[in-house]
């Protein structure tokens, strides 16, 4: 007899299998998923609120490595977007792939963002076109989560995954009624607002959310006077619906988004002009985007045997994303259809033993009319390019009765329209002595296809002539151990993690600066190997009540074959150092944040950035955070890089655009200077 109880788990069950990977990535408890999908809990103590904000960040509880930062967290940082959102995170590293652009990428285990599969509530998402400034398509204030995986990761979401998985987790339509409002501004002229509120529509299981987003930089900065401005004009707005639909024997989730988003940079004057008075007699290099992204999915989730946790899910999404780019002369224009099915099926045969399986299908077609010249009289040229990919996978899981030890192996079978057949095994083991000690290994391979002209189009910014191969795959090896510890230190709980991943590419397409100083050339690795190895240490502890501290180191090393022969990667920091400090106070009224950086100093590429150096310094970087909560609304305001440090010369050439050595690419370090912000949020 199914009791009221047994629906409750039920329904909190199957959300979780078509939000996240159950087994793998599910949190370590009930109470902890419904703190992720219900608005915080608060306590009115007079006239004042005590809100309990529960962890920051977690480890996750299965086989596979990594953690899960929950809005406490994102609230330590003015995380305006995704790319924002690991200020104070050790593990990921955002940095900017040019200094004209504002393109940003991730970099996860030494490697660059392309190697990490993005997901949005678990299905594959900011691909392709998109890849470049996806993380300006996230609004900070939408998120309730984000689900870091490193190294392999669960076959169920594909291939793709080569150094980890992000997931983002956006706020529920299902939970309690409520809205919020976002302002946010800072001293670079950037303005954002968001909106986003849910309702119950009836008493049939109906809900349904609206989320709002536009930003604006209402100012021209050039600190470092070089004639480019060090961030382009950016102005958006984003949109996005989410439905839900929850019932005893079945759950719908649906959602749709559109994003509208212009992008302007470049030269401010000509700074060769300005410094000797004379007129300029070429034209000003500008760099424009024009942006439309239209998004949407459905799940739908069937409950077969809730005794057994046998259920069935089907996802379908669809992505229309067209992008008009010019770079001084040269042109991208862009258009990107993808399609996602996948069929899922779980089912546990007893609490030690469970199966999930599963049938998916991708298609993405791409249109380019593009030129690579800066040369007014060149032809456009017209480059279709299409994929399409058909697999299936089968994942058990084996666990102990005392939950000591649990194997995860997983096996996926896919079939490429351009590069034939081709496995993906991947396997995860956790073993936990006690509870005060886990200690996790993982190994497996991953795949993706590399579209040169979508995927690295901010190459373009830059006078080097560019040589794109066609569509090709990549491949990868990447095995990791991770041994957690939670030992008792002055009455408190030290939480110590330390970790390693080895990655090692058998096949790979890369930028290589080093072989031609005139050329920015996409290739192989011509039969050689690539690989990194990672390492790192990193502890959080809580000596008083309100007081968290977080210490943490990384190394990186990592050697790529260009310039014909093995080498350091360029463009990378050898190490990073973490500290930080977040104190509450008793009731909880204010709270203070301090992140400090220490970035090492890495490899330039063979013509230098910086003079006649071949090696960019250590740089250190601090922020800060003082929010001041209040019973329906909050106060913030902060700082990034208190250290004023910038790259000395982020842009080569940056007095001559049209020539061929100017190059915007080649960026180690910030690009502009200390900045300030402010921001407010209300809940009504």
């Amino acid at each position: 007899m199914i009791t009221t109880r047994h629906l409750s788990l039920l329904s909190t069950t199957l959300l979780a299998l078509t939000t996240q990977s159950l087994h793998a990535q599910a949190p370590a408890s009930q109470e902890q998923a419904a703190a992720d999908t219900v608005p915080t809990r608060e306590e009115q103590l007079g006239q004042a609120q005590v809100v309990a904000r529960g962890k920051a960040v977690r480890h996750n509880a299965g086989p596979v490595g990594g953690f899960t930062i929950t809005r406490t967290e994102l609230f330590r940082a003015a995380c305006c977007n995704l790319g924002e959102s690991f200020t104070t995170n050790p593990s990921v590293d955002v940095n900017y792939s040019d200094a004209a652009t504002g393109a940003r990428q991730i970099r996860l285990l030494g490697l660059s963002g392309s190697y990490v599969q993005m997901l949005s509530e678990n299905v594959p998402d900011l691909r392709g076109l998109a890849a470049p400034y996806a993380l300006g398509y996230v609004p900070g204030p939408w998120m309730q989560s984000i689900q870091v995986s490193k190294g392999s990761a669960s076959v169920k979401n594909g291939y793709e995954g080569i150094t980890g998985q992000i997931n983002v987790e956006y706020k529920k339509p299902q939970a309690e009624p409520q809205g919020e409002f976002n302002l946010y501004g800072d001293s670079k002229g950037r303005i954002e607002a968001n909106f986003d509120g849910n309702l119950r529509l009836g008493t049939r299981g109906l809900s349904s959310s609206l989320l709002t987003h536009y930003e604006d930089n209402l100012t021209s900065h050039d600190d470092n006077h070089d004639g480019f401005l060090d961030k382009p004009k950016v102005r958006q707005l984003n949109v996005m619906n989410r439905w839900a639909y929850v019932r005893p024997r079945y759950i719908l989730q649906a959602e749709a988004s559109v994003i509208s988003e212009r992008r302007r940079g470049g030269q401010t004057t000509h700074q060769h002009a300005a410094a000797t008075s004379a007129p300029a007699a070429d034209p000003l290099y500008l760099i424009e985007m024009q942006t439309t992204r239209v998004a949407g999915w459905m799940k739908n989730a069937f409950i077969l045997n809730p005794s057994h946790g046998t259920n069935l899910a089907l996802i379908l999404s669809g992505t229309y994303h067209t992008t008009d780019a010019s770079y001084g002369l040269r042109l991208n224009n862009a258009d990107q259809r993808t399609g996602y099915a996948s069929l899922l099926f779980e089912t546990d045969f007893t609490p030690q033993h469970k199966l999930s399986a599963g049938l998916s299908a991708n298609v993405d077609d791409y249109l380019h009319h593009y030129r690579l010249t800066q040369q007014a009289t060149a032809p456009v040229t017209r480059l279709d390019a299409s994929e399409r990919v058909e697999g299936g996978y089968a994942q058990y899981t084996f666990s102990t009765p005392d939950d000591r030890l649990t194997l995860m192996a997983g096996l996926r079978a896919d079939h490429s329209s351009l590069h034939g057949l081709f496995l993906t095994p991947r396997l995860h083991l956790k073993y936990s002595p006690s509870h005060a000690v886990a200690l996790r290994l993982s190994a497996g391979r991953g795949y993706r296809t590399v579209f040169p002209l979508a995927e690295y189009s901010y190459l373009m910014a830059s006078g080097r002539t560019l040589e794109l191969p066609r569509p090709q795959q990549e491949s990868a090896w990447n095995v990791g151990t991770s041994l957690n510890f939670k030992l008792p230190l002055g009455g408190h709980i030290l939480d110590l993690t330390t970790d390693y991943y080895y990655t090692l590419f058998t096949r790979q397409i890369m930028p290589d600066y080093d072989a031609d100083l005139q050329t920015i050339t996409l290739h192989g690795l011509d039969g050689h190997h690539s690989y990194s190895h990672t390492a790192q240490v990193e502890a959080t502890y809580s000596p008083l009540r309100g007081l968290t501290l977080t210490a943490a180191y990384r190394y990186n090393f990592v050697r790529q074959y260009t310039g014909g022969r093995m080498q350091e990667k360029p463009l990378q920091s050898r190490y990073k150092g973490l500290l930080t400090v977040s104190y509450k106070t008793p009731l909880e009224l204010w709270q203070f944040d301090l992140t400090a950086q220490l970035n090492g100093g890495g490899r330039l590429p063979a013509n230098g950035i910086e003079g006649e150096s071949l090696r960019f310094p250590a740089y250190g970087n601090l922020s800060a955070q003082i929010t001041r909560w209040f019973r329906h609304m909050s106060i913030y305001i902060g700082g990034e890089n208190l250290t004023n440090y910038r790259q000395p010369s982020p842009i080569i050439e940056a007095a001559h655009p049209w020539s061929t050595s100017f190059d915007a690419t080649q960026v180690w370090g910030p690009v502009h200077g200390a900045m300030a912000y402010a921001g407010l949020r209300v809940n009504f």
